[in-house]
């Protein structure tokens, strides 16, 4: 049982990194977006932007191509439905919530209570049918009750509101302090509970018979637990609201619910099974302590977040490996008894469990020591900076590659000095100006490969770490390509003689990242990054426009399709 304790704790922070962030790639705004339902080029009304639009990250985008707002002067593109990657989104909000929920049952506060609930249905019932009918209900009053407060959520402030904590750098840095006290909290540093007079009044209810007493029987455990569960839910709700998903925060309370209810339930069911139960004891507090470690690590990546995208210029790829490296590093230190808390009791041995664990925890630090040097830490590399922001990379080298040399007048394209040196992977020349790429593509008499990208994108990360450093297809992007890199989640003021008001959507844009953004939307029906499309030096798409697609072979076919495609217009 340990056993399976310990892989969830490291299941858990993979659910909550590599699920979590691998859906929610960009401070992406939906202001300036609108979205209408035309039949033709000549005759098409602007309809009101959703309330509801959320950016979403895109591992494949098949939806048809729409005329340009720039030639027809109004876009035609139809109203967008939800697509794979927004299901995947709440899959992956309901796995996380679910992984949550079952780390929470082994906590100080849940754990203990487990054979004096279920004796309650056990022995207190008239009958085996009757104590296993009382246990189902507390199982669904327990669901109920975190569903509410994740569907209160989910009303209060709509999928809209949502979407704009997510890509708000104040609530980002909030959500990072947020995290922070969490894992201060479960280090023992204090405990988050309720006032004692409403915990008072909840548990005396709870000795009401039928389904009322049930229900406060229920709601005293979610009380009673709150100070171990409170940063679970907290950080569970944080990463929910954070993709503005509308029913994020209630499909990640109905995953913590449904794995906290279980237990419960089962053990009422099969007393017979807490025979095989590990018995409460020092190791409780162990897990809320390597928990407040995995709090801190993932803290981190909301601060990172707002640094991208503000351009503060803190979190550089090195800076932020260290913080990870001393982190785990003293999580490895805290398994094998090196360093204690003030909660914790003595450690006379290493359990094989812990020992387990330390080895992977010290395993995973040596893994990321080498990226302080440029390393692609490909494994991990979606969740960290842009390999840009290295100051320092031995790496480089490896992207030269069929390459050509650097372009003079690389330093004086539009908007250079805001992206290359922190947002283009090393050995890469790219336009940040979709115009200025366009009329470099007429010189050149190449195609245009345009990036829709995004700070915080973390498949584009992943796609330019794990598929743009292969050799072939490095040589493609470099010689056969001019490429335009549009972040569309930059903040940066744009002149104000270039701010205008979208005759798209209406809006004000203003912004490089709404104006990249508005661009996407209008012109090639998607809102979601990363997302690569080929057109001529005139601006007409080639092939079919492309999502994430981590098969090196088959994004080098698809680039070499472009390729062929030009070739033949000629």
């Amino acid at each position: 049982m340990k056993t399976y304790l310990l892989a969830l704790i490291t299941l858990l922070f993979i659910g909550s990194t590599s699920i979590s962030f691998a859906q929610k790639d960009s401070l992406l705004s939906t202001e300036g977006l609108e979205f209408t339902d035309g039949s033709s080029t000549e005759e098409s009304e602007l309809l009101p932007v959703p309330d509801d639009l959320v950016f979403s990250d895109g591992q494949d985008s098949s939806a048809q191509l729409a005329d340009s707002s720039k030639t027809s002067g109004t876009a035609t593109t139809p109203t967008p439905t939800p697509t794979d990657s927004d299901k995947l989104s709440l899959w992956g909000v309901f796995i996380t919530g679910l992984l949550g929920g079952f780390a929470a049952f082994f906590m100080p506060c849940i754990f203990p209570m487990v054979p004096l609930t279920v004796s309650f249905f056990t022995k207190r019932a008239a009958s085996r049918t009757k104590g296993i009918s009382q246990a189902l209900l507390y199982g669904l009053f327990i669901i109920v009750i975190y569903v509410a407060l994740g569907m209160i959520i989910s009303i209060s402030f709509g999928s809209d509101a949502l979407n704009q904590l997510s890509t708000n750098g104040i609530f980002n840095f909030v959500f990072f302090l947020i995290l922070v006290v969490f894992a201060a909290s479960f280090f023992g540093a204090f405990e988050i509970t309720l006032p004692s007079a409403f915990v008072n009044k909840i548990d005396s209810k709870s000795d009401q018979g039928g389904l009322i007493g049930l229900f406060f029987m229920a709601f005293s455990l979610a009380v009673v637990s709150f100070s171990c569960t409170g940063p679970i839910i907290g950080t569970l709700l944080v990463d929910a609201a954070s993709k503005g998903e509308r029913l994020g925060p209630a499909i990640g309370m109905l995953g913590f619910s449904l794995a906290l209810a279980i237990p419960f339930v089962l053990f009422a069911i099969f007393p017979s099974m807490m025979k095989s139960m590990p018995k409460s004891g020092g190791w409780l507090n162990s897990v809320k302590v390597v928990l407040g470690f995995l709090e801190l690590a993932l803290a981190l990546k909301f601060l990172s977040n707002v640094d991208l995208a503000y351009h503060w210029n803190w979190l550089d790829r090195e800076v932020f490996l260290a913080l990870w490296i001393v982190i785990f590093g003293l999580l490895g230190l805290y398994l094998i008894g090196k360093i204690k808390f003030s909660h914790d009791s003595d450690l006379p041995y290493l359990s094989v469990p812990r020992t387990i664990i330390a080895i992977i925890t010290f395993s995973f630090v040596v893994y990321m020591v080498p990226g302080m040097w440029g390393a692609p830490l490909k494994a991990i590399s979606a969740f960290l900076p842009p390999s840009a922001t290295q100051d320092f990379d031995l790496s480089v080298a490896q992207l030269g590659v069929g390459g050509s040399p650097a372009s003079s007048d690389a330093h004086t394209r539009k908007y250079y000095d805001i992206f290359h040196e922190r947002g283009t992977p090393k050995g890469f020349e790219p336009y940040y100006d979709y115009d200025e790429a366009i009329a470099a593509a007429k010189v050149a008499n190449k195609p245009v490969l345009i990036d829709f990208t995004g700070w915080n994108c973390v498949n584009c990360r992943k796609m330019e770490a794990n598929v743009w450093t292969d050799p072939k297809v490095a040589a493609l992007l470099k010689t056969e390509f001019i490429m335009a890199e549009l972040f569309v989640d930059d903040r940066t003021e744009l002149a104000a003689s270039e701010q205008y008001t979208s005759t798209y959507s209406g809006k004000k844009i203003n912004t490089i990242g709404k104006k990249n953004s508005d661009f996407q939307a209008s012109t090639y029906n998607s809102n979601s990054q990363p997302l690569y499309v080929i057109v001529d030096p005139e601006g007409n798409v080639l092939v079919p426009q492309r999502g994430a697609d981590y098969n090196i072979n088959s994004y080098a076919a698809y680039l070499q399709s472009g390729i062929d495609a030009f070739k033949a217009s000629k």
